[in-house]
């Protein structure tokens, strides 16, 4: 029997970072002229974009006036401060005394406060996202269902996963790791452009030869190339049969985005930055993309499911994307993604999943190259004692 949908509306909203400390940085040890500076960032010279020297996510706490918890997270990996100040200066003033069944009108009304100002994405839409997850979390919790469930049910009960990332120093280390996850179940990869060191065509190269003719393998080229550089690139790579090429140019020019996606006869890939379904018409209007790449992280479940589903009404895969985390997005997006029938793989960031696993009481999985779908009500997870040790209230 479900549980009561009487309101319960919610009391209070609070915010935390959570360090996820780790040996070294995303991607793997600095490179050649990569300098930490005084607030502990630096930039990767392949793709010119900010690191922190260490990880760490964004939390977010929302709790009804029953007492019932929901947990939402979003990226906080560069100025945390800047998201978590949207969300208690701005965004709990006006989800405080709201029921959260009404999650997706909830959404739309937090969303138009600032169209005027231009705010439809970065930190103001990762704001909402950590927001719209805890909402449907508490939902799932007070009906006893599942976030799959309550977006009709899931159409996969396990779902297939890529390695993401080889954060080895060496060519040689790189693809021995790939080999060793090969050997544990998994025949899908992808490597990041900003640290093959001897190019993108070497790394393919190298991989394709131990991995084997079957294995998939992606390439990340983080947004660094031109239109034209990007289709001399696809020439160079065609003979190594790439899987798909994400994000080859900067993700503002989607007329180049369009024409490498015509042009390069290759599967070209895309969504991690996008916050709304209004990104994802942009490029899939212009057939400027193959496959859609939602980032729970960054679109919440509401703006996740509209994106998908448009991908669905257009024929294209889904392959979400899913970064850094302490899991809480990440089971987010496994149950949204499992009620998405275009959805045919998930990425899977061994180097933040492994260490950090134990971080949510329920611990996810994934063994043999799948997911396997939390079955408990809202996300399927909680924070487990170890994340909320490393939690930090920001105020």
């Amino acid at each position: 029997m479900a549980k009561s949908s009487l309101p319960d509306p919610i009391a209070a909203v609070e915010v935390y970072t959570v360090d996820l400390q780790q040996d070294q940085p995303y991607l793997g040890s600095l490179r050649t002229g990569e300098v930490i500076n005084e607030h502990g960032y630096f930039v990767r010279r392949g793709n010119r974009t900010v690191y922190p020297s260490h990880n760490r996510s964004l939390v977010i706490r929302a709790i009804t006036e029953s007492g019932i918890e929901g947990w939402g997270e979003t990226y906080g990996i560069i100025a945390p401060t800047a998201t978590a100040a949207i969300i208690n200066d701005l965004l709990a003033g006006f989800v405080i005394g709201q029921d959260p069944i009404r999650r997706e009108a909830i959404h739309d009304q937090l969303y138009d406060l600032m169209r005027v100002r231009g705010y439809t994405g970065g930190f103001y839409l990762d704001a909402l996202a950590a927001i719209d997850i805890a909402l449907w979390d508490i939902t799932g919790k007070r009906t006893g269902l599942s976030v799959a469930a309550l977006l009709g049910g899931p159409y996969h009960a396990s779902i297939p996963a890529y390695v993401s990332g080889l954060p080895k120093d060496t060519l040689a280390e790189r693809c021995e790791l790939a080999q060793q996850w090969q050997q544990r179940g998994f025949d899908d990869f992808k490597f990041a452009m900003p640290v093959a060191d001897e190019g993108p065509v070497k790394e393919l190269t190298a991989l394709r030869k131990e991995l084997g003719n079957e294995a998939r393998i992606a390439i990340d080229l983080h947004w660094a190339y031109t239109a034209r550089e990007a289709l001399d690139l696809t020439q160079q790579l065609a003979g190594e049969r790439p899987w798909f090429l994400e994000a080859p140019v900067p993700t503002e020019d989607i007329e180049g985005l369009a024409e490498v996606a015509v042009l390069s006869n290759q599967a070209i890939a895309g969504g991690e930055e996008w916050r709304t379904e209004f990104d994802a018409r942009q490029r899939i209007d212009r057939r400027a993309i193959h496959i859609v790449q939602p980032e729970m992280g960054h679109t919440g479940i509401t703006q996740f499911m509209r994106i998908g589903r448009f991908a669905q009404a257009h024929h294209l895969p889904i392959i979400p994307h899913a970064t850094i985390g302490a899991g809480i997005f990440l089971a987010a997006s496994l149950q949204a993604s499992a009620a998405l029938r275009g959805v045919v793989s998930h990425e899977f960031q061994h180097s933040v999943f492994e260490p950090f696993r134990h971080f949510t009481s329920n611990v996810l999985s994934c063994e043999d190259g799948s997911y396997i779908l939390p079955q408990t009500p809202g996300i399927g997870v909680e924070p487990s004692d170890a994340m909320r040790a490393a939690m930090k209230r920001i105020t």
